[in-house]
């Protein structure tokens, strides 16, 4: 006998481990399978009921479905109520079963008890299927009008679910659903409410849509009729007294005020009339609720996000920040989450105006105005990002990067650079990127950039990205050779000071040092101007306090020597990168030449030295910058460095003559060795994005549907082939651009080529498909050659001593030599014409041509590959090439054959190709194969698209897999095809 649900649960809760629990849910499952198959209908509800606790503990419990459906189609009330309980629970709407439900929740709803119609409904609202809420809705209608408020609200959502699975229905209970709003219940105007919402929604008039007054909706238009309602419905709320019945927490039913501000949210988007029309109740709720309680939070949160998505006035917008800057006062940290989350959204949606520091900004209507009146909170954003809870400062973070303007961006700056310190390092990329951009845009002066990122790479230089660094350096070559100097010296003090593990820092300083190594020798100071003004403005430094003095920022001159060890102390710890070590090389060789003038001959030898003796490095990149450098400073220093040559003999490594080892190199060499060492030109930022934007245009505007061209275009004059037959020499016909309009002169060639005689009728001229595709094949033997004269070399041409066929195809067949043209031919070489066509003597006898297939060449238009041949069914494709200028797109039409003498059906073909092959594959025409060769029959094709991405040096291969009925039998069948033509698919 199966256990009672109380004994089950003390079973299940004095279990010690995990085994012994399974053990009773297993046990206990097989006995009320035992049941429902013996139909022991006096268990069957306290089945189900174990059954719901089973799912809650998330064991399975689909074996119980039917039992539930039993259990609803119970005349008795209790074995009703868990069987809903069971069906909303342990069924989803995607359940077969649920269909056999429908008969009984029409019976369930046309029942006097109104507990069980309720229980019908709530199954409804919640499991109703598309099918189910047409079949259902009449009988949920006539609940709408129940006298019973209890039916009504339980209707309203169950009407809310079917209008949710069949939108098409919405119309026809809009006036329905208008009528309700007169209830006088508070629990049916709340489901009412939540059904206009969701019809709004269904309808297509989401929270995120662009609305149209002239293009709404006959739902939409019927509830903007209702908005003074919704306002006087509202406005009574408010001003209601206390009843019992609704308060919660001193507030007449905020539950309802919640629902109407969203309702109303929905309405006044996008509509002027309507959002005029709830301003001033908006504005009586921001300021007449209390927020001691949670409850009053609720409704102001819903108020700001309703005044926010309306077409509100200013004055409203300033109230609904002022709010949530209240908000972010709150202890409750989920106050002050909504609160940063929905500021950073508005500022962001409004953030095109300009904002001044002080809270007054022009702009656009609504998001600027709230940007300025947000900026009186900055300083309660600002300390959001010492709290201990990391979502409030990630929201804290995005809230301050909407605020930086040119006023506080440099207060801003040095707060997202003391958060930069305490953050989890895997923010911290993400930070110096925003930073840089806040840097980028809204930087005072050049120095205070440079500065700010000198400290974030301090800070943050192991996690920022290459971007930053790359940008920091351009900065500091953009800037005067004054700020050069300050930030050279900087970096070096903070090279200096690093342990090393800053990797963004090391690079952007050891590469100023190398670049501008010679300020570091000359002393630095600077006077930074004063709260009040410049210094040269200050008349009186004495009557200034002690904090408004400016401090002097001052470097000492250092020795040349002193600047290589500590970039040498940071080469050689253990824990540099490989990329710090490349450029603390080229930094050794430019120091090299930024000291020659110091007279410091130590420093200078010490700075060869470090260059050359990573010439044995086991980095093939350090070993390799090492001997190009050395041998620059060598060239320098004027000496020649000798390299064996081919002969046997020694070459100077700069093109100059053979000698001793310490013959001097000429004076252009050690310009050009000056040169390469010298200072980097400065990056052009805008020349460099205009160069970037002109590429992308070209390409862009580049013919690319037509590779080919056109009528317009622009073709280089080439000579053209004589007789009328489009020759190579035609760059016209090669690009399509008809070539047989003028006549053009004949082509004069440079190598020693007879004269071809006037070229005789040809069957049938090239298409122009195939003029670009035979640069690289065969050439067609068959079609004469253009006149020759001279004026012109043919690099693909043959030799004047050797005659050859032309080299257009390596691999091609060659025919037969022709004899060497006659001397008087022959003429210099003046221009080289690589697109120059093979001339043949016209007397020569025409070859038979070889067919071959290079990659490229032309393709027969239909190619009929074999598949397979199996128990009676044979597989063709023919193929084809459906795009001239893409040879890698090929069509496949699989072609089915039954040499059989019953038809095969269930016919189904599976193509399998490798990773570089990419498939589309259609269905087929039929998925039975008559027997082929009848009178009536119907051919069975299937199309296959595949694209070759390594047409070429992979050929296309296909494996198949067929399964099909012959005669009663199942037959199934796999194979490889691999015979398509090499280098064609």
């Amino acid at each position: 006998m199966s256990l009672k649900l109380r004994d089950l649960i003390r079973q299940v809760r004095a279990c010690k481990t995990a085994a012994e629990e399974r053990a009773v849910i297993a046990k206990e499952s097989a006995m009320i399978r035992t049941a429902i198959r013996e139909e022991q209908e006096h268990y069957r509800h306290r089945n189900v009921a174990k059954l719901l606790f089973m799912h809650m503990l998330g064991y399975p419990t689909h074996f119980g479905q039917l039992e539930c459906m039993k259990l609803v189609a119970s005349p008795h009330f209790p074995e009703k109520r868990i069987g809903y309980l069971g069906m909303m629970l342990l069924l989803s709407e995607q359940a077969d079963v649920l269909m056999l439900a429908t008969n009984s929740l029409k019976n369930d709803l046309n029942s006097d008890n109104k507990f069980i119609a309720g229980l019908a409904l709530c199954a409804i609202g919640n499991l109703a299927t598309a099918d189910m809420s047409r079949d259902l809705a009449p009988e949920v209608d006539k609940h709408l009008g129940n006298s019973k408020p209890y039916l009504r609200k339980k209707a309203c959502l169950a009407m809310a679910r079917c209008l949710t699975k069949c939108p098409d229905m919405v119309e026809d209970f809009v006036d329905r659903v208008v009528s309700l709003l007169n209830d006088r219940s508070h629990g049916v105007l709340i489901t009412v409410v939540q059904l206009m919402t969701r019809v709004l929604i269904v309808d297509g008039d989401g929270e995120d849509v662009e609305y149209d007054e002239d293009d709404e909706s006959p739902a939409r238009t019927a509830f903007l009729r209702l908005v003074p309602s919704l306002v006087k419905l509202l406005r009574n709320l408010l001003s209601m007294g206390y009843s019992p019945d609704h308060d919660v927490g001193g507030i007449s039913d905020p539950f309802l005020q919640v629902q109407i501000l969203t309702l109303l949210r929905l309405l006044g988007a996008g509509n002027a009339k309507a959002s005029e029309e709830m301003n001033d109740v908006l504005a009586q709720v921001a300021t007449n609720t209390e927020t001691s309680k949670n409850a009053g939070n609720a409704i102001l949160y819903e108020c700001v996000q309703t005044i926010m998505a309306v077409e509100s006035d200013d004055g409203l917008r300033v109230l609904a920040v002022n709010i949530l800057g209240r908000f972010l006062l709150n202890r409750d940290n989920n106050i002050r989450y909504v609160a940063l989350n929905t500021l950073a959204r508005c500022i962001a949606e409004g953030h095109g105006g300009t904002v001044d520091s002080e809270g007054e900004g022009e702009g656009e209507e609504g998001g600027n105005t709230a940007a300025s009146a947000l900026q009186r909170h900055r300083t309660t954003v600002v300390d959001c990002l010492k709290d201990p809870d990391v979502s409030i400062r990630q929201r804290a973070l995005e809230l301050i990067y909407h605020l930086v303007n040119a006023d506080n961006v440099e207060d801003l700056t040095a707060e997202l650079l003391n958060y930069l310190v305490l953050c989890p390092r895997e923010h911290r990329s993400d930070i110096c990127s925003r930073v840089l951009r806040v840097v980028d845009e809204f930087s005072p002066d050049d120095r205070w950039r440079v500065d700010t990122l000198i400290t974030m790479l301090t800070i943050a230089g192991r996690e920022c990205a290459t971007n930053v660094q790359s940008s920091t350096v351009v900065y500091v070559s953009r800037s005067s050779e004054d700020l050069r100097a300050y930030s050279t010296h900087k970096l070096l003090k903070a090279l200096r000071d690093d342990d090393g593990t800053q990797r963004g820092l090391l690079n952007v300083g050891i590469w100023c040092i190398g670049e501008y190594g010679g300020l570091l020798l000359q002393p630095y100071s600077y006077n930074p101007p004063s709260s009040s003004g410049n210094l040269e403005e200050v008349a009186d430094l004495s009557s200034l306090s002690a904090a408004e003095t400016p401090v002097t920022v001052s470097f000492m001159a250092l020795e040349p020597m002193a600047v290589v060890e500590i970039v040498e102390g940071v080469m050689n710890r253990h824990t540099c990168p490989m990329e710090v070590k490349q450029r603390a090389l080229t930094c050794f060789t430019k120091l090299r030449e930024r000291f020659a003038n110091t007279g410091d001959a130590a420093t200078l030898e010490k700075l060869q030295n470090l260059v050359e003796q990573h010439a044995g490095s086991h980095s093939l990149e350090l070993q390799l910058r090492s001997c190009e450098y050395g041998a620059l400073i060598n060239a320098i220093k004027g000496v020649s460095i000798k390299r064996a040559s081919d002969d046997g003999g020694e070459e100077d490594i700069f093109g100059g003559g053979g000698g001793g080892g310490s013959e001097s190199v000429s004076e252009t060499v050690v310009s050009a060795a000056k040169e390469a060492l010298a200072r980097m030109p400065v990056v052009d930022v805008k020349l460099m994005q205009r160069k970037r934007e002109e590429r992308s245009g070209a390409m862009m505007d580049g013919d690319m549907m037509d590779p080919f061209g056109g009528e317009d275009t622009a073709a280089a004059p080439a000579p053209a082939a004589s007789g009328g037959e489009p020759g190579l020499l035609d760059l016209d016909d090669i690009f399509g651009g008809g070539g047989g309009a003028a006549p053009a002169p004949a082509a004069l060639n440079g190598s020693s080529k007879a004269a071809a005689a006037p070229a005789k009728a040809e069957p049938a001229a090239q298409s122009d498909v195939d003029l670009l595709s035979d640069i690289f094949s065969a050439p067609a033997v068959t079609a004469p050659a253009p006149a020759a004269a001279a004026g012109g070399f043919d690099v693909f041409g043959q030799p004047p001593a050797q005659p050859a066929p032309p080299v257009n195809d390596m691999f091609a067949p060659q025919p037969v030599a022709a004899p060497a043209p006659p001397p008087a031919q022959m003429g210099s070489p003046a221009t080289v014409d690589p697109f120059a066509a093979p001339a043949a003597p016209a007397a020569q006898p025409q070859q038979p041509a070889i067919p071959s297939s290079p990659v490229g060449g032309p393709t027969p238009s239909e190619v009929t590959v074999q598949g397979f041949s199996h128990q009676g069914l044979t597989v063709e494709f023919k193929c084809t090439k459906p795009d001239t200028w893409n040879k890698q797109n090929s069509v496949l039409v699989a072609r089915f054959i039954n040499t059989t003498d019953a038809p095969l059906y269930g016919l189904h073909l599976q193509v399998a190709v490798p990773k570089y092959v990419t498939m589309e594959m259609k269905p087929p025409t039929s998925t039975t194969v008559p027997v082929t060769g009848g009178s009536s029959t119907k051919e069975v094709t299937q199309t296959v698209s595949v694209t070759n991405t390594q047409l070429g040096t992979k050929n296309l291969m296909l494996k198949l897999k067929a399964s099909f009925t012959s005669k009663g039998n199942k037959v199934e069948h796999m194979a490889t095809c691999s015979g398509f033509p090499a280098g064609q698919y």
